[in-house]
């Protein structure tokens, strides 16, 4: 009975087991349901709370806009089609995917494909040719929008040009305004769809470090290996014990009451891996850029590839193609390959094999090089049949972008913008928006909460003192100051606690502005040390003590007198001269002026430990006037290697005569030195009291002499010219008049004219080129034999002739650099003259009738 009861009990407890085991995937998959619609929620919740933009997009006005932002051509309409057809592949084969962003509404509520809105522009600024340039360009001049759902891509994607008229936009109008930046300076850039941190998504920097207090990466330092026998014990560590325990403690303590106090602590983001964010992709190649890297359209920050703010990459696009992420982001981006060539890794839209084309449209160098441009031109024949063999990615429909040089220096879209970062706040100003010349400030708290300010930074443009920048640190109360060259007093930093004098303050000057080799000047209350450079006589340091008189009562508004502070000792020291002997070459020399005594130490000999010295002490006045004898008290001298040898005292005593001159011409020399150092603090608070801005001569709007030239400049030519200014050149003439110059043109005429003036006007291009191309060719051929008879001749040529032949291999250089520039641009310039003047053509009232837009 106690088996049959233990048998039963067993399978009791079985069954218990089975039931168990089948109710836990039950219970899993309701927690997971639960989890799913929690998710659901808060993201409708996020969707529906999400705050519209206080601009009104529908408001603009799209009237004066081209064409093409109203409708799309054959092309166009051809490449909607594809992508439409790939997306229901791509549905099919990865239904687990989110829709991919294609072919969103452009300001005109007319579909483009993403690809035609990137619109390559190289624009005339200096600073825009490089990434980082135009990254912070875009990051300054545009206005930030959150996406209306930050769980899905924007339903609209409007076009670079209007982005920069209204000065705004989300991330996505950000990154193809960049875009289409960098790919216009020759970079390998293209617009990235795909998953980012709040930080990230909703510009909140305030947990990043502030790029201006980022110190430089150190690499690791190699530790030097000695030999174990002869190495010299280090020294026992002699600090206390119990006051490192309690510097531990006290350190300990306020980290912690830091962490309770601080909002530093970002709280837990449930949409973290959804939030959609688009960005830049820089690959690595073109214009030696070593590595791959991300560029944040927001903050203008560059990131790497593996950085884990970025969480996922659902597609990537340039103006020329566009491709889907097929890898796994589960580690976010650290682990993709960005080899979009790769098939397996990266699924690409449109083919992008260029030799069937090539065999289309020919061999011909100068035809590639615009014919490739030309596919909105071609017949709807040729035009099929081309997309028979490869479908090209239309020409973008955006106008070309342009930056006014007053919308450049503008920068800020309000005048001002300000970004926080981690105990620190960033503003920006627009040159010439304030009077003292403020362009960029940065102030440094001491808390998170920033009100307790410890340090202020300010970075000054166009003043007329070249004040450059400024620091003043809010706990010592200290200010320091940076000039720019220029200073009337070669000012180069100033640092000082007051401006009055008499304080402890620091100047460092421009030597190579400076007769006396001053590079740097310190003076407190009781001393003034100077610092100099290639001085002729070698002195490099000069140290001044005063003797502190009581303070007098002073009227208001006159300074104290400093050159009435009695002057106790100056000390002077000399760098070696190697065409003395060392027991002859002063080393140092001191002035005791209230005890009327000169000390002089000479240089070092060699393999001696001790220097030769004189003391001289010199009579008192009344003995001064009974006689003019040197008596041996009064010179006392120590020769180094020579103890019975002794200078005779005539010597001495003209020795004594000299040095007792340069004491008074050391006073007055110091007393000048008093006398600058005021000149500069009455400028210094003369320029602050009426500051100055400088304007270029070029800046004809702020430069009034200049603009009033140049009014009167372009008024005499209007007289000498009268009717011809602002006229147009009229590029048909000389094709109107090989056909008559008719009143009307007929069809075919017009189609004669068309392609007459493109002809000629490819012709010209190509015979620019080719002018470049002969001028290049031939600076290199002249340097190839430069260097051939200078290797032949090397060791016969005089350091002139070498000399000669290196500036002239310099120029040479310079040239070939030049004319490669200029080649470079025209190959990348010519098909876009050739495209507009094709629109210039179309549009012309005499030839619209019959063209159109065919």
């Amino acid at each position: 009975m106690a088996e049959a009861g233990g048998s039963e009990m067993e399978v009791l407890e079985e069954k218990e087991e089975e039931e168990q085991k089948e109710e836990e995937p039950k219970a899993l998959e309701d927690s997971s349901e639960l989890h799913d619609l929690e998710t659901k929620l808060s993201v409708e919740q996020v969707c529906c709370s999400s705050d519209v933009p206080d601009f009104d997009w529908n408001s603009i006005d799209t009237s004066q806009l081209p064409d093409s932002y109203k409708m799309n051509s054959p092309r166009e309409k051809k490449m909607l089609r594809i992508a439409d057809h790939y997306h229901k592949q791509f549905t099919h084969l990865c239904p687990e995917r989110k829709p991919l962003f294609l072919h969103p509404v452009n300001e005109c509520g007319v579909e483009k494909f993403v690809s035609t809105t990137v619109r390559p522009t190289l624009l005339p600024y200096t600073e825009l040719y490089h990434w980082d340039g135009c990254a912070s360009f875009v990051s300054d001049y545009l206005t930030m929008e959150p996406l209306k759902c930050p769980l899905t891509p924007p339903s609209s994607l409007y076009s670079p040009t209007t982005i920069l008229k209204y000065q705004r936009g989300n991330c996505f109008d950000f990154s193809v305004l960049l875009c289409s930046m960098l790919i216009g300076a020759g970079y390998d850039a293209y617009c990235v769809n795909g998953y980012a941190t709040h930080s990230i998504c909703s510009l909140d920097e305030t947990l990043e470090e502030c790029p201006l207090l980022r110190k430089p990466q150190e690499g690791p330092k190699e530790e030097v290996k000695k030999s174990s026998k002869y190495r010299v014990k280090s020294l026992p560590d002699a600090r206390s014990k119990f006051e490192l325990q309690q510097e531990a403690k006290k350190k300990a303590e306020t980290e912690k009451k830091e962490k309770e106090m601080s909002m530093e602590e970002p709280t837990c983001d449930r949409l973290c891996g959804l939030r959609v964010h688009a960005w830049v992709l820089v690959l690595s190649g073109k214009r030696e850029v070593p590595e791959t890297f991300f560029i944040d359209p927001f903050t203008g920050n560059s990131h790497s590839t593996s950085d884990e703010q970025f969480l996922g990459i659902e597609s990537v696009w340039n103006h020329k193609n566009y491709w889907v992420n097929m890898q796994d982001c589960q580690n976010g981006c650290k682990d993709l390959v960005f080899d979009l060539s790769d098939i397996v890794h990266w699924e690409v839209m449109l083919s992008e094999s260029d030799k069937p084309l090539q065999r289309l449209l020919g061999a011909e160098k100068e035809k590639e090089l615009f014919d490739r441009n030309m596919d909105d031109t071609e017949d709807e024949e040729e035009e099929e049949e081309e997309e028979e063999i490869r479908f090209t990615m239309p020409l973008s429909w955006v106008a070309p972008i342009q930056i006014s040089p007053k919308e450049f220096e503008s920068r800020c879209s309000q005048g001002r913008k300000v970004t926080l970062y981690k105990k620190a706040k960033l503003e920006k100003w627009a040159p010439y928006s304030n009077g003292n010349g403020l362009v960029k400030r940065l102030t440094i708290y001491a808390d998170s909460y920033y009100t307790n300010a410890a340090e202020v930074r300010e970075w000054f443009k166009n003043r007329e003192d070249m004040l450059d920048r400024r620091e003043v640190n809010k706990q010592t109360e200290q200010t320091t100051e940076y000039f720019s060259p220029g200073h009337p007093f070669g000012l180069k930093v100033h640092t000082y606690k007051s401006m009055s004098p008499q304080t402890e303050r620091v100047m460092e000057f421009y030597t190579e502005t400076r007769v006396d080799g001053l590079q740097k000047l310190a003076e407190s209350d009781n001393e003034m040390k100077e610092y100099f450079v290639g001085r002729d006589d070698f002195k490099y340091f000069q140290h001044t003590e005063f003797r502190t008189k009581k303070k007098k009562v002073t009227l208001v508004g006159t300074r104290d007198d400093v050159n009435s502070r009695p002057i106790v000792q100056i000390t002077e020291c000399f760098h070696r001269n190697p065409q003395k002997p060392a027991d002859e070459d002063v080393a140092e020399r001191v002035f005791l002026i209230e005890e009327d005594v000169i000390q002089l130490t000479y240089h070092l000999k060699d393999k001696y430990i001790t220097a030769s010295k004189k003391d001289f002490f010199k009579p008192a006045d009344s003995y001064r006037k009974q006689s003019e004898i040197m008596t041996p008290e009064m010179c006392i001298t120590y020769q180094a290697g020579f103890p019975e040898q002794r200078t005779k005292l005539v010597h001495l005593y003209k020795l004594l005569q000299e040095l007792t001159e340069e004491e008074k011409q050391l006073k007055q020399q110091v007393r000048r030195s008093q006398a600058e150092l005021l000149k500069i603090l009455e400028a210094r608070e003369n320029e602050e009291a009426d500051i100055k801005l400088s304007a270029s001569i070029y800046d004809t709007e702020r430069n009034e002499k200049k603009r009033q030239e140049y009014e009167a400049m372009m008024k005499a030519k209007e007289d000498e010219f009268p009717g011809q200014t602002g006229q147009d050149l009229d590029y048909l003439a000389p094709f109107l008049i090989q056909i008559g110059n008719p009143e009307k043109v007929t069809k075919k005429q017009a189609l004669r004219l068309r392609d007459d003036c493109l002809s000629d006007f490819k012709n010209r291009l190509v015979s620019k080129a080719n002018i470049i191309q002969a001028h290049f060719e031939k600076e290199v051929e002249e340097l190839q034999k430069k260097n051939q008879q200078f290797q032949a001749k090397q060791n016969q040529l005089s350091e002139k002739e070498e000399a000669d032949f290196l500036a002239g291999y310099s120029e040479t250089m310079f040239r070939i650099h030049i004319l490669a520039l200029r080649l470079e641009r025209e190959k990348q310039t010519a098909p876009q003259k050739y495209l507009a003047l094709e629109e210039k053509l179309r549009n012309d009232p005499r030839l619209a009738e019959h063209l159109g837009h065919a």
